[in-house]
């Protein structure tokens, strides 16, 4: 049965590294990080939570187009309400497939300083949207999400949870590994 592995956290914690490390070790997984698919839009600077909810529906369509073809797909995706989770589980459930929720975490200093760090050194894969994350408040932003996700995360007791503190990413590649084995 094919598997959405949804790569939840706050921005710069770790959740693309880790899909771009679960796609080179397992052949015909899609990485669908939404981060990159609404960079593709044009304008989405200028209106990015509006261009944001459009690439989730491309994304939607793709996740559901390779899961049908009985492939996995991974995607790294921040979501700190239980209503945008939904419509993956929704997504999962229409092509007859398993969703798994992984929360990678680490405390708020730490995650802060993951996505400072990110975006003064990032590649440019992700300087599009630390770009955006920045000019709307950048650790300030990281801040707020981490508290979304400690009040989002008792509505899903089924969500994995992985801390990333003090862990490199092969380490915290491996105990996303073991979670999904064992569940």
């Amino acid at each position: 049965m094919p598997r959405l592995i949804h790569l939840n956290g706050p921005s710069g914690i770790g959740k693309s590294t880790i899909a771009q490390a679960y796609v080179e070790q397992h052949p015909g997984v899609l990485n669908l990080d939404t981060d990159r698919v609404v960079c593709l839009i044009g304008g989405w600077r200028d209106t990015f939570f509006e261009t944001f909810k459009a690439a989730q529906l491309l994304a939607l369509a793709m996740a559901e187009t390779h899961l049908r073809t009985g492939h996995d797909v991974v995607m790294p995706q921040l979501a700190t309400r239980v209503v945008d989770v939904r419509s993956f589980e929704v997504a999962a459930d229409n092509c007859q497939a398993e969703y798994r929720e992984i929360l990678l975490t680490a405390e708020k200093s730490v995650a802060c300083g993951r996505f400072a760090e990110r975006a003064a050194n990032g590649d440019a894969a992700t300087k599009g949207v630390d770009d955006v994350l920045r000019e709307r408040g950048g650790t300030a932003v990281v801040e707020r999400i981490h508290d979304q996700l400690a009040a989002y995360l008792p509505q899903r007791p089924g969500c994995l949870v992985v801390p990333t503190d003090g862990r490199a990413p092969g380490e915290t590649y491996d105990a996303v590994l073991a979670h999904l084995r064992a569940g």
